[in-house]
């Protein structure tokens, strides 16, 4: 897990974001400047969407694979 960045080029984003796996290094300045913005409500939010559909992801990806695998 990587941590901030320890320039000041741009704008820190909350911690529980790099926590909870999101990719940072890969954000526009745009999308930096938007999630550095959020306030703690917004940002609760955020991660229990996050947390709800990396709950459910392997599951999407499992009905995917047999689906993929029964047209062939």
């Amino acid at each position: 897990m990587t941590g901030p960045p320890g320039n000041d080029e741009r704008p820190p984003l909350p911690h529980a974001l790099y926590e909870a796996g999101f990719p940072v290094d890969l954000l526009t300045e745009e999308q930096v400047e938007v999630l550095s913005g959020l306030t703690p409500e917004e940002l609760a939010v955020l991660l229990d969407v996050k947390s709800r559909l990396d709950a459910v992801g392997p599951e999407v990806q499992a009905h995917g694979e047999i689906a993929g695998g029964a047209l062939f």
